[in-house]
């Protein structure tokens, strides 16, 4: 039996030491490579949010027409006659309804339709456009060269042939003393007998655009 010494002693806890050794170097080791795993994907995340905010307004934007197309605009001595949808097409009402102040509204609004500028109107007054079957999508945008150019509003429409849609725009902006609010642009689609009770109300808008 050896004496008890130093050597065997010491063996064993080297044994021991060499064991912990191994155990904080993996523990170690897996702490770095989550840290830089999570380092990683914070990244790539980081990364992907500009892109995903630049893809989303691409797509909902290119209901727009070009941005330096712009119209000149006015308004008809009369409303519009009743009209029907042309033969396999439906027919869509657009309607700016700026309420009883509406003659000292003096924005232009411009009405989109899958990528092109098909109309435009300003203070309360009407425009149709014909369109044929299936899913469009619409923006409407206000016509300045000022800050109010920012101001968006989109919709999407399942047209089906021989339906009549209506959609109205409402855009609340002016001198801060007649009207104290933030710009605000709308569009929806109001109840068909309100629609009919602003079309019969309001003139026709007479548009073109500019050269």
């Amino acid at each position: 039996m050896p004496e008890p010494g130093n050597s065997t002693h010491t063996k064993n806890i080297g044994d021991g030491m060499y064991g912990v050794g191994l155990r904080w170097d993996s523990c170690r080791t897996a702490s770095v490579w989550l840290e830089e795993s999570v380092r990683t994907a914070l990244l790539l995340l980081l990364l992907s949010v500009p892109a995903f905010a630049q893809s989303q307004p691409s797509l909902v934007t290119a209901a727009c027409g070009p941005t330096n197309v712009t119209f000149s605009v006015s308004e008809g001595s009369a409303p519009l006659a009743p009209a029907l949808p042309e033969s396999g097409n439906a027919l869509v009402y657009f309607i700016q309804d700026s309420g009883l102040r509406g003659y000292a509204q003096h924005y232009t609004l411009k009405i989109g339709l899958d990528g092109a500028w098909v109309g435009a109107y300003k203070k309360n007054s009407v425009f149709t456009v014909s369109v044929p079957p299936g899913v469009h999508h619409l923006c409407v945008n206000v016509q300045s060269i000022s800050s109010a150019a920012q101001n968006l509003a989109f919709a999407h429409l399942t047209a089906e042939a021989g339906k009549i849609y209506y959609f109205r725009t409402r855009f609340l902006a002016g001198l801060s003393t007649m009207y104290p609010v933030s710009p605000y642009l709308a569009l929806d689609q109001p109840d068909t007998d309100e629609a009919k009770y602003l079309i019969a109300t309001y003139p026709e808008s007479l548009f073109k655009p500019k050269k």
